[in-house]
């Protein structure tokens, strides 16, 4: 009896062995779901991965003083930007400007409403914005290095109004920008 109780023990043991190894190799030839480049983000950022999901509004960035484009608040831009060393800022950018290769530009932003936003990028380059000819401070920032919908996202306590918001050391002559209030 010690001997089949032995026997029956090993043949379980190797069916239990075949049945895993079958599992395994199922779950290793399954298909494998890719995960969404964007969900590498700290805060939710559903609403800012939808507007990216939108057309995109065409703008070029003032590259001096004048009349800039205004922006407003939950719109897709596709903004147009200058090559840096011919872009005039209206202050110089906290973060040191790279020498060759960067653009540049600024538009005006409109907040209707004093309070938090989020500035989101489809690159990870340096922003700044301007309010009555003083930087306003960062809140708080957000990135995911695989995500470009969007890439980077920047948030602030804004005052309403009319704000600059400058664009530096950017990669490439186009950008995608949106700019979201952060619903508390």
């Amino acid at each position: 009896m010690a001997g089949g109780t032995g026997s029956a023990r090993v043949r379980r043991i190797w069916a239990l062995t075949v049945a895993l190894g079958a599992l395994a190799g199922a779950l290793m030839s399954a298909p494998a779901q890719a995960a969404d480049p964007c969900d590498g983000f700290s805060w939710n950022v559903s609403h800012e991965h939808a507007l990216f999901a939108t057309p995109s509004a065409a703008v070029t960035a003032e590259a001096g003083a004048g009349a800039a484009p205004t922006l407003s608040v939950d719109k897709l831009y596709d903004i147009a930007l200058t090559p840096q060393d011919k872009v005039h800022f209206v202050l110089a950018p906290e973060k040191k400007t790279l020498a060759d290769g960067a653009y540049g530009g600024m538009v005006t932003l409109h907040i209707p409403v004093a309070g938090k936003y989020r500035v989101s990028m489809s690159e990870g380059f340096w922003i700044d914005l301007i309010a009555q000819g003083r930087f306003v401070p960062t809140d708080d920032f957000t990135g995911s290095h695989t995500c470009h919908a969007p890439r980077k996202i920047v948030q602030f306590i804004l005052p309403a109004g009319d704000l600059t918001l400058q664009f530096a050391n950017a990669n490439s002559a186009s950008v995608q920008v949106t700019v979201t209030a952060v619903s508390q």
